[in-house]
This record gives structure tokens, C-alpha cells and sequence, in this order.
């Protein structure tokens, strides 16, 4: 048991140091600061660093832009630092202060389901309103394109709900 808890420990900063990581400080309030963030997924020569700052007086945080895929990858490394650091490990970025949040969740990306019969928007309302009926104080969610595959005036109504009642929920 010893040698596997020092297997492990010693993977952890040999994919730390592999990454450029530093180690991320837990925080006590709700404030998530993450600086030059960069994926690990994505080759060091390509990867674009982001700052992300959120909590505290900001209770949501809505990310715009043109079709590039920074948003959808800004997202997962948010939820994937928060999961690094809730698991003990270092996170690629120049620095990191996290909360510990309660629950994670998480509607990205396209989960048509043909078995289902679920259309796009669909399925994107089912894992709402599973994630607004689970989700409370001290928890993180992650949403790629509310109120995508629908009329957009209807989608973007759809989504102002959805962001007023998690912001609600706290």
C-alpha cells in the first residue's frame, strides 16, 4: 500500500513538472482564479493560455465569440482544473486558487441520442433539467451552447431562465 500511495504521488509531479504545473491553492471562499490556463490535451505549440475569474460578486459567467472552439475548450479546462485539484493534482497554468465544490456538472457538446429519439435541443434539456434539479450552493456547472438547436429568440429566452434560476440556486 505504501509503494502504490508513492507510485502515485511521484506520477502526479513527474505529469506536473511534464506540464509546467504548479500546485493549485484551495481557497476557502467561492472564488475560482485561474491564469495562462493551458489545456494538456492540447500540444504546448498550439494551445492558447486563458484567464478565467469567477465567484464572488460574479455568479455566472457567459463566454461569447465567433465559431473558433476556444469556448468549448475554455469551459473543459475549467471543469478539468477543478477536477485536478479536487484530486490532488497540479494543474498547467501559472497559477490557481479553487474552492471545493460539492458537485460538478456539466452539458458540452452535442448528445443527440437516435436510440432516444432526442433531437439536439432536446437532449440539452433533459441534462438541464437534471443538472437544475440536483444543483445548489457550492456547486460548478458547466453549459456549452443554452439555448442552442432551437429558434434563437426561443433559445436565448430559454437561456436567461436557465442562468437566473442556477444563479438563484447559488
Amino acid at each position: 500500500q505504501t509503494m502504490i500511495q508513492l507510485d502515485v504521488c511521484f506520477a502526479k509531479a513527474a505529469w506536473g513538472r511534464r506540464h509546467k504545473a504548479v500546485c493549485p491553492v484551495i481557497v476557502e471562499q467561492d472564488t475560482l482564479l485561474l491564469q495562462a490556463a493551458r489545456h494538456p490535451l492540447i500540444a504546448s505549440e498550439e494551445v492558447v493560455p486563458v484567464d478565467i475569474t469567477c465567484g464572488g460578486e460574479i455568479r455566472a459567467l457567459i463566454i461569447t465569440g465567433p465559431n473558433t472552439g476556444g469556448k468549448t475548450v475554455t469551459l473543459k479546462t475549467a471543469g478539468l482544473f477543478v477536477m485536478l485539484a479536487q484530486t490532488g493534482m497540479f494543474v498547467p497554468c501559472a497559477k490557481a486558487e479553487l474552492p471545493i465544490f460539492n458537485a460538478v456538472f456539466a452539458d458540452i457538446g452535442d448528445e443527440q441520442s437516435i436510440e432516444q429519439s432526442l433531437s439536439t435541443f432536446s437532449s440539452h434539456m433533459v441534462n438541464l433539467v437534471e443538472i437544475l434539479r440536483k444543483t445548489g450552493q457550492h456547486c460548478l456547472v458547466l453549459v456549452d451552447e443554452l439555448g442552442a438547436g432551437t429558434d434563437p429568440v426561443e433559445g436565448a429566452a430559454l437561456a436567461i431562465a436557465v442562468l437566473q434560476s442556477l444563479v438563484e440556486k447559488g
